[in-house]
């Protein structure tokens, strides 16, 4: 899928997949690819300017953690970040709606073609 069709919508993905906990940048792509089944693949170079944007905001907090000699920053919702991802959905169910009802709308049996 083009990168085109995640945009505006990046900010409302990551937020969702550190809505169940902490994870390093690295885990964050790799939960949106498995939670798409593969269609949604992001790189390194779009998803940490994403996820500091998300820090400067005060949507999720970060610490290093240590695994070995490996040092990894994990991202973590803070109470904004639930706010603003329930915020998210809300706007992606109106958005989903507004669009089905246009791409596919229900059949109207008093009207005949």
């Amino acid at each position: 899928m083009k990168a085109s069709a995640v945009r505006g919508h990046l900010d409302g993905l990551l937020l969702s997949v550190l809505e169940s906990g902490p994870l390093h940048g690295y885990a964050v792509i790799t939960a949106v690819q498995e939670r798409s089944n593969g269609v949604l693949e992001l790189r390194k170079g779009t998803i940490y300017p994403a996820l500091n944007k998300l820090e400067r905001l005060g949507l999720l907090r970060s610490v290093w953690e240590s695994e070995g000699e490996r040092r990894r920053r994990c991202y973590e919702l803070t109470d904004a970040g639930r706010r603003s991802l329930a915020a998210e959905r809300s706007v992606w169910n109106e958005f989903t709606t507004a669009i089905g009802a246009v791409l596919a709308p229900a059949p109207n049996p008093g009207h005949s073609t």
